[in-house]
């Protein structure tokens, strides 16, 4: 006997008994306002879902019974090496979906003896008939985009007829370049660390009910629509200190770019997605940045200019709360930040100079060198709630290898008093993170396949993280490479 549950009906319905199933196939009787109504016996095992139909109505109406689509996110600033996890995960899935950002993002992936970098193509690129789509939450520079897709070419990388873009994703203008640069100069001392991509006024012309969409490419007054919205960019340059850019040739770059984007599918992402989890698809949503990065819950106002955490995947692709699955929250095994912003942890040391020599800490998108400090626990607690992580990868614990003593900040201290939660501001309050030290393992983890095979201080260090956190570690990255992955 199969139980399900049919719920959303607007009529009074019972159901007379249980879903039986029989050769692939389920039958059983509802009774609504007194009368009978046969569910046809359309319910297969690739749970798809139920089809019933009731006295006078027509067409038959269709209850899904949906997978899950599952998120894989960075909990801290970003940079946590999600791209190597999302493409040793992409066997497991059918679809790689991107939720949001933009080119600001760098997801490093090293293998068969070559680095590649990805900038908005999903990370399950290079993994063969898995298909990958662009999600609506995502703002899309054709330029970038069009640079990204001739590097895959010349790695031998087919993707035309595996990479979807979403009508609904919002463009990228050489004016939102140009607002961006003149904007962070105007700022002065007080610059968020903008990676000058455009993404942030992007965003704004989005909310602002002004952007241009992918879709509208295809429109008969797309260049109508353009002149229209560069106009109201350079009225708004106006206000700022004007900065070098050269427009007529980044329009130039822009348009011509424009071609290799009309060569992929478009789609309504929304569709696609909802209709391919009833197909009973396996989908992954690929994040950009991190969660400390968030626009509502991340380090205001030094964050990006989109929801990354897992809300964010129902925005961005389209998709119903119930519909998320597992979260997999990526963590370094220290903590790291590119630009300005307050970092509680931060070590402006000699330990913080290693760590970032060590971890090769600079940036994949801009080449700026990142800012390092000692894992932040009171910050991931945080992160895994708001996230509602089911599981953690901890990525680069090799970079831990060379140091004798390593530590974690447990709680933090603010004006004399211990809390583990994170304060409104972070940016104008005084924070000292209280550190709890381990013994280091000083050893290399290059031949180690297995949690059981790692030293005991670094088991030590991760079951200690894991009680704390209270979400089970069940990935750790030994290093950049696909092979070096724990997989418990």
């Amino acid at each position: 006997m199969f139980p399900v549950s049919i719920s959303g009906l607007k009529d009074s319905v019972k159901v007379l008994s249980v879903f039986t199933l029989h050769e692939a196939k389920v039958t059983s009787k509802i009774e609504t306002s007194g009368a009978q109504a046969q569910i046809e016996p359309k319910f297969f095992l690739t749970f798809a879902g139920v089809f019933w139909r009731l006295p006078n109505r027509n067409p038959t109406r269709f209850i899904p019974i949906m997978q899950k689509i599952d998120v894989i996110l960075g909990l801290q600033w970003g940079d946590e090496g999600k791209g190597k996890i999302v493409d040793y995960l992409a066997n497991d899935y059918d679809i790689v979906a991107r939720f949001q950002g933009g080119p600001n993002a760098g997801h490093t992936l090293k293998f068969g003896g070559k680095k590649y970098v990805l900038h908005t193509v999903p990370s399950g690129i290079f993994r063969e008939n898995l298909i990958n789509l662009i999600g609506n939450g995502v703002v899309l520079d054709p330029v970038v985009f069009e640079r990204e897709l001739r590097g895959l070419e010349q790695s031998g990388v087919a993707f035309h007829k595996r990479l979807l873009v979403s009508r609904k994703a919002h463009l990228i203008l050489p004016t939102h370049r140009w607002l961006d640069a003149a904007s962070e100069a105007h700022k002065g001392k007080s610059k968020i660390g903008s990676t000058l991509k455009g993404i942030g006024p992007t965003y704004m012309d989005k909310t602002g009910r002004n952007g241009l969409r992918v879709g509208d490419i295809q429109a008969a007054n797309f260049r109508e629509q353009y002149e229209a919205l560069k106009t109201k960019h350079l009225e708004l340059l106006k206000i700022y200190p004007e900065v070098s850019f050269d427009l007529a040739g980044a329009e130039a770059a822009w348009f011509s770019s424009l071609d290799t984007l009309r060569s992929l599918p478009f789609v309504d992402s929304e569709y696609y997605i909802n209709d391919a989890l009833a197909d009973g698809k396996r989908i992954l949503a690929e994040g950009a940045q991190g969660a400390m990065l968030d626009i509502d819950f991340g380090t205001y106002p030094f964050v990006t200019s989109s929801n990354t955490i897992t809300a964010g995947v129902c925005t961005g692709l389209g998709v119903a709360p119930q519909r998320i699955g597992r979260v997999i929250g990526i963590t370094k095994a220290y903590c790291t930040r590119v630009g300005g912003g307050p970092f509680p942890t931060e070590l402006d040391n000699e330990i913080g100079e290693r760590l970032r020599q060590e971890g090769q800490e600079f940036g994949s998108t801009t080449g700026r060198p990142r800012r390092c400090g000692w894992i932040d626990l009171p910050q991931l607690l945080y992160t895994i709630l708001i996230n509602g992580v089911t599981e953690i990868c901890m990525t680069k614990i090799d970079v831990l290898n060379v140091f004798d003593e390593i530590a974690a900040a447990t709680h933090y201290r603010i004006d004399g008093q211990q809390q583990h939660t994170l304060p409104y501001d972070l940016c104008n309050v005084e924070i000292e993170p209280v550190l709890r030290s381990y013994t280091g393992w000083q050893c290399s983890l290059d031949a180690v396949r297995s949690f059981d095979e790692l030293p005991d201080a670094a088991r030590n260090f991760l079951t200690d993280l894991e009680i704390y956190l209270g979400v089970p570690v069940k990935m750790i990255s030994t290093g950049p490479e696909r092979e070096k992955l724990i997989v418990r």
